[in-house]
C-alpha cells in the first residue's frame, strides 16, 4: 500500500509460507491448514488496511501464488505458475544456502539420490534442526535442515555435513558415516541425535518434504 502526503510511505507484506493456500507448494490440498491460517492472514491485512487508511494493493503473481486483497487466490481454480514449485525451487535454493556456509573440497558424498536413506533427527533443546542421512543402496550423504528451524539449522547443518566429510576422508561407506556419526561425542551447538536407531525414508524427497513441513 501506498500514502501520498507530504512524502510517499509505502508498507509492503510479505509471507514466505504456504499455509495461507489451500494446496502446499507441492499441490497437495492442505484445506484444514487453510481453513485455520487464511481467517489470520485476512485479518492481519484488515488491520493494516484501517491503521493506514489505505486499501492494500496485491502484488504480482509469481511462481508459488496469486495475491488478493484479501490474502491469495484459490490454486485449485487457477493452479500454480510452475508444477512442484517447492522441488524446483526451495529445495536447490536450500542446499545453496548450505553450501555457502562450507568451504570448498572434492571430497565428499554425492548429494543426491535415487535410493531410499536412513536418517536421523537432529534436536537442539526442544527444537528439531533437521536430518542427517545416508543412501542406502549408494555412496551419498548428507543434512536437510528444517525450515521451520530457520539459519539455526543451516548453521548445525554445515556442522554435520563437515563431520560427514570427515567419515568420506576415513574411508567409510555413507551408511557406516551414519552409524559413525551416532557415536562420535558432537558439540552441543550442532544439537544431538534423537534415535537411538537410524529411521527409513521411501526417498531422499520424502525427507526433504519432511524438513520443509512448520
Amino acid at each position: 500500500m501506498e500514502i501520498w502526503k507530504s512524502s510517499l510511505t509505502v508498507v509492503t507484506l510479505e509471507t514466505y509460507s504456504d499455509v495461507w493456500l489451500t494446496m502446499d507448494t507441492r499441490e497437495r490440498e492442505q484445506l484444514e491448514v487453510h481453513a485455520v491460517n487464511e481467517p489470520r492472514l485476512r485479518a492481519a491485512l484488515d488491520d493494516i488496511t484501517s491503521l493506514m487508511g489505505v486499501p492494500s494493493e496485491p502484488g504480482d503473481p509469481n511462481r508459488h501464488a496469486t495475491p488478493t486483497s484479501q490474502g491469495f487466490a484459490d490454486p485449485r481454480v487457477e493452479g500454480f505458475a510452475v508444477a512442484d514449485s517447492w522441488g524446483t525451487y526451495e529445495g536447490p535454493a536450500r542446499s545453496r544456502r548450505l553450501r555457502q556456509l562450507l568451504p570448498p573440497t572434492d571430497g565428499e558424498y554425492e548429494e543426491i539420490t535415487d535410493q531410499p536413506v536412513c536418517y536421523f533427527t537432529i534436536r537442539r533443546g526442544d527444537q528439531v534442526l533437521g536430518y542427517v542421512w545416508a543412501s542406502v543402496g549408494d555412496n551419498a550423504a548428507g543434512f536437510e535442515p528444517r525450515t521451520a528451524a530457520g539459519g539455526a539449522a543451516f548453521d548445525a547443518g554445515a556442522e554435520w555435513v563437515l563431520r560427514l566429510r570427515e567419515a568420506y576422508e576415513k574411508g567409510l561407506t555413507a551408511r557406516d558415516a551414519l552409524n559413525w556419526l551416532a557415536r562420535v561425542p558432537m558439540p552441543r551447538e550442532m544439537g544431538s541425535i534423537v534415535e537411538d536407531a537410524p529411521q527409513r525414508a521411501a526417498s531422499l524427497d520424502v525427507l526433504e518434504d519432511l524438513s520443509g513441513r512448520y
